[in-house]
């Protein structure tokens, strides 16, 4: 039996190790999903300086794996530059929501796609979006995306696929950009009846770059984004969005709520309490 691991925040209880303490706080990328745990100190990621003035969730959210696929997609492979315009689809999620700020910062124009209205008012009133819409009100994604990118699209961050990927190929700039974080529309369908995109050649003509990637291939840079990360949180540039469950009974429906609209930004299991 394999047990399930997550990126988490820990507290060490006991420790035969000499760099760590009793009572040291300490971010790790395998911490198996559970109240207690023994795990070597060598696959501890970094200790976590309580008074930085950081929350602790927004290690698992802005500096946890969610900003780093968003820092990844729009600052390495997509190259966002002053003046792109950018394309982010399920907008109000954990990468999502960073990776809309992260365009702005670089000087970006950027468009959101999300699931409820109230998620649209959440991009553009409190993560600096300049605009955004409701998928699910939009019965012809190529005709919006033709009203939200008069000029085109520059960078698009995939994380749906299907219809909203293929709606894209058909406004892309010459030489655009297409970093793949996720498809999630397409997940739970066996690879037979998953949605076709009928355009792909668009790439071609558009020599577009679409390129699939895990953060995993890029943690040699995950200390260059951590001291990029935390600058713009200590100076309030990037906000974030974190649901808390209580609980470890509570990791299943937390799970699912990944795969609904209902959810808000990042999703955090809170095991125990702090003391």
């Amino acid at each position: 039996m394999h047990v399930i691991t997550a990126f988490g925040v820990g507290r060490v209880m006991r420790s035969k190790d000499e760099k760590y303490s009793e009572g040291d706080i300490v971010l790790n990328a395998f911490f198996p999903v559970a109240e207690y745990c023994v795990v070597p100190s060598s696959v501890l990621i970094r200790k976590i300086d309580p008074e930085a003035g950081i929350r602790l969730p927004e290690y698992l959210s802005c500096l946890g794996v969610p900003g780093f696929a968003a820092w990844v997609g729009i600052e390495v492979l997509g190259e966002a530059k002053p003046g792109s315009n950018a394309f982010i689809s399920a907008a109000a999620g954990g990468v999502g929501m960073v990776a809309g700020q992260l365009a702005k910062l670089k000087g970006c124009r950027v468009i959101g796609s999300t699931g409820s209205d109230a998620k649209v008012r959440l991009l553009k009133e409190e993560f600096g979006y300049d605009d955004a819409f409701n998928y699910n009100k939009e019965t012809d994604f190529d005709a919006a995306l033709s009203k939200y990118f008069p000029n085109g699209i520059d960078i698009y961050l995939e994380n749906v696929g299907g219809k909203m990927l293929e709606a894209v190929l058909n406004h892309v700039n010459p030489h655009a950009r297409i970093p793949v974080c996720g498809m999630i529309s397409q997940y739970n369908q066996i690879w037979t009846e998953r949605e076709g995109v009928r355009n792909l050649l668009n790439i071609v003509g558009k020599e577009a770059r679409m390129e699939g990637f895990l953060v995993s291939s890029y943690l040699d840079r995950f200390a260059d984004f951590t001291v990029e990360m935390e600058d713009y949180l200590k100076q309030g540039k990037i906000s974030s969005k974190i649901k808390i469950y209580e609980g470890i009974q509570s990791f299943v429906e937390s799970l699912g709520s990944l795969f609904s609209s209902s959810k808000f930004g990042k999703v955090v299991i809170e095991v125990n309490k702090p003391r």
